[in-house]
């Protein structure tokens, strides 16, 4: 028993530290651009990189930010049976991961959104259920061009589509759906502000330019 447990817990510590590497920041800082959390919205999010006008460093945080999520939970997957670790095992990591990208050790605790990693995190977990919540990011992103408004679709229709499609498209534990009602909740949670914004119709469009922040931004952040 004290065994498993000690597994589990470095599972949980290894997932959050991997989280908790902000690529936002760090990409930013090898390109030699602004730190995203002086501009725009402040949040260290490829959407907000994109602010930069550096269509590079955007895609590589975004691709960043879902990998750091994706592979603990793909590593757990395929190898933990082997040590006697099921599904929660998955589930702890993919929590984990989220958390740390959400709340990072290395970044003074302020972290991203959690969108990139959220994706990742799903793709591990079930593929298919990752790129049906993918796809309605894109979709809502396209068509209205508000980053938070597909992330916000996205968040609430990951249960659902989870739901939908168990034991038919794709075959997942309650300890996983857990996970992925977890982080919905939590990406709801770190969108709060944006939906203010979406309601007053101050929500700033996908590529939308820098801005330096405000006094008012900063009290809000």
């Amino acid at each position: 028993m004290f065994a498993d447990a000690s597994v589990l817990v470095l599972l949980a510590v290894g997932g959050y530290l991997i989280g908790s590497l902000s690529f936002a920041v760090i990409v930013s800082r090898v390109m030699g651009l602004d730190d995203p959390r002086t501009y725009g919205s402040q949040n260290p999010g490829a959407t907000n990189v994109l602010r930069s006008g550096n269509k590079k460093a955007a895609i590589a945080t975004l691709l960043f930010d879902a990998i750091k999520g994706y592979f603990p939970v793909l590593l757990v997957k395929l190898y933990g049976p082997a040590f006697g670790l099921d599904d929660h095992a998955v589930a702890l990591v993919a929590i984990s991961a989220f958390i740390g990208h959400l709340w990072p050790v290395f970044f003074a605790f302020k972290g991203g959104k959690g969108v990139a990693t959220a994706a990742g995190v799903l793709f591990g977990v079930e593929p298919l259920l990752g790129a049906a919540v993918m796809g309605t990011w894109l979709l809502m992103a396209v068509v209205f061009r508000y980053s938070s408004l597909a992330a916000l679709s996205a968040s609430l229709l990951a249960p659902a589509y989870y739901l939908m499609g168990n034991q038919v498209v794709w075959q997942m534990s309650e300890a996983e759906l857990l996970a992925v009602m977890v982080m919905s909740a939590l990406l709801l949670m770190r969108h709060k502000d944006n939906i203010q914004r979406l309601v007053s119709g101050q929500e700033s469009k996908i590529g939308a330019k820098k801005e330096a922040p405000t006094e008012e931004s900063e009290a809000q952040a």
